[in-house]
């Protein structure tokens, strides 16, 4: 092992040598114009492709341009460029962030390349890339990007030797990426290679373990297994009314409620109280405000769900009420009568992904009086006409759950 500024190298397994050598004159990958490495989570692809990307950069060019790219900058920076410099320093490269311009200089040996960072988030972060001239471009999670951001990216890849680096964890097959680069990967003359968690040596089988217990159904296949798979059944498939379902409240912490909110006109209007236990990491869902307008043929005002959302609190003062992003009239009126609200993340995969997780790890329980939850938990189902979609039908309760999940951050980002 090789320590420097703070970086330590371990071992690397047989698939993570591949990626850091393929492109080298002695391999016989050389020629490809480039590489795809897809599998679970925690498996060590990123680490070893953002820094074999910059090693080849800095191997094979000077005075070049080069795209790295993320969903988000933010995301990025936080999944891949902190560890990537700590790597670049440890092997002797002089890396200058310029943060204004979101790029970085790495020089060594006389040779210097400008790598400049993109997020790919929606169909107009294609704009973003246009016009530059690129010798290379690596793509962090590229399944979560627009397949219109991707093909404008590789576009830009004029120079010649130029080849493209994908990274991701799987999701549908019928996403474009699997359709367009993983299944035709040998006529694109891409290097493939599918990563699991017994190909990262840094992780303990104690930790794999964990991984393991925290995923089920169509995740557990994509995550742990690594297979670009359908959703299909129950969304929340591990539900257990034994596990998760408590006929007497434990003590709750006093500094701890939440109101989570789907709105609705005709649909369902829903609140939720989370209140934390108060000697154990779980959140429970302790009552439970539904009003469909369209079920009681009357449609209630702004002002009449707040009266209502004040009555039901009888007393009790939330730290924050999480609202659904759209309802901005409700989000005026909570504003007006003093409550602290926020507008709910509303990223539906990541969120019924995090749900998951808190069933999965006991983090997460409901009241028994909570019945309008507790049914909808029955028949929450994904559409199976319909790719990584969820079924718009007996969901507001599954709507405000996710939005407290996702918004509080009750699950630790994933790599």
């Amino acid at each position: 092992m090789r320590k420097s500024n703070g970086f330590r190298w371990k071992a690397l397994s047989q698939r993570q040598k591949q990626v850091l050598s393929w492109w080298t004159p002695q391999s016989a990958y050389s020629g490809y114009n480039g590489i795809i490495a897809d599998g679970a989570i925690r498996s060590g692809k990123t680490f070893a492709m953002s820094f074999s990307f910059v090693q080849w950069a800095m191997t094979c060019f000077s005075g070049q341009q080069f795209a790295m790219c993320g969903k988000t900058i933010a995301s990025f920076r936080r999944n891949v460029l902190g560890t990537l410099k700590q790597q670049l320093a440890a092997r002797g490269y002089n890396v200058k962030e310029h943060r204004a311009e979101n790029c970085m200089t790495v020089s060594k040996g006389g040779r210097t390349n400008e790598f400049y960072f993109f997020g790919g988030k929606d169909e107009s972060s294609q704009d973003l890339i246009q016009g530059i001239t690129l010798a290379g471009a690596f793509f962090d999670e590229v399944a979560l990007m627009p397949q219109s951001f991707v093909n404008q990216a590789t576009a830009r890849c004029s120079v010649t030797g130029s080849k493209f680096w994908f990274n991701c964890n799987p999701g549908s097959p019928q996403h474009w990426f699997y359709l367009e680069w993983v299944r035709k990967c040998r006529s694109r003359k891409m290097m493939y290679l599918h990563f699991t968690m017994d190909d990262n040596l840094s992780l303990s089988e104690d930790i794999k373990a964990r991984y393991r217990s925290q995923y089920s159904g169509v995740f557990y296949q994509r995550y742990i297994l690594g297979l670009w798979t359908v959703a299909e059944g129950l969304v929340y498939d591990m539900f257990d009314r034994k596990k998760h379902v408590i006929d007497v409240l434990p003590e709750l912490s006093p500094k701890s409620a939440y109101v989570a909110c789907d709105f609705g006109t005709q649909n369902a209007t829903v609140f939720l109280l989370f209140q934390k236990q108060a000697d154990a990491d779980c959140w429970i869902v302790t009552r439970e405000y539904y009003y469909s307008g369209r079920e009681q043929k009357r449609q209630k005002t702004v002002g009449e769900y707040v009266t209502d959302l004040k009555a039901w609190l009888n007393g009790i003062k939330p730290e924050r009420v999480i609202v659904d992003p759209s309802a901005l009239p409700l989000i005026t009126e909570l504003r007006k009568n003093g409550f602290t609200q926020t507008p709910a993340n509303n990223d539906v995969l990541s969120g019924i992904l995090d749900v998951q997780t808190m069933l999965q790890t006991g983090r997460l329980k409901i009241y028994k009086d909570c019945k309008h939850t507790l049914e909808e938990f029955g028949v929450y189902a994904w559409d199976p006409d319909k790719d990584d979609t969820v079924l718009k039908v007996n969901d507001h309760c599954m709507d405000a759950i996710r939005y407290f999940v996702r918004t509080k951050r009750l699950v630790k980002l994933r790599n």
